[in-house]
């Protein structure tokens, strides 16, 4: 049996696979904690509306649903920057050519990644 991709730490919720965690109605991105020092390991973050508690997955875990450039080099404090990932909150895409700039297109991914009912997904089963 393999491991799950992840429980929740509160109600033990657990989801099998990175694409029935994303398509969870009860599960909604809130957040992403940069990690500058290795994007792979910066923390989308998502609130689970069945316990109301906060999930963070690492972002190399998602990495490859972005398909598209990635820049070199950082452009944080730049005319040409946003903040964007200086404020977890701020989920928008960043227009700057920045090496941080494939995470806020992940982010996009994910907010538009098609829901599914829980309950739906049980019967199915």
């Amino acid at each position: 049996m393999t491991a799950p991709f992840k429980t929740c730490p509160f109600c033990s919720t657990t989801w099998s696979s990175r694409e029935t965690f994303l398509a969870d109605e009860d599960l909604s991105l809130v957040g992403y904690q940069v990690d500058f020092d290795e994007l792979d390991l910066g923390l989308f973050l998502f609130n689970h509306g069945a316990c109301r508690t906060t999930l963070a997955i690492r972002a190399n875990l998602l990495k490859d649903l972005y398909i598209g450039p990635v820049f070199a080099g950082r452009r944080t404090g730049e005319a040409d920057c946003p903040g964007y990932c200086l404020r977890r909150a701020q989920l928008d895409p960043c227009p700057a050519h920045c090496e941080c700039a494939w995470v806020r297109r992940l982010l996009q991914i994910i907010r538009q990644w098609p829901k599914a009912s829980a309950r739906r997904e049980a019967a199915a089963r």
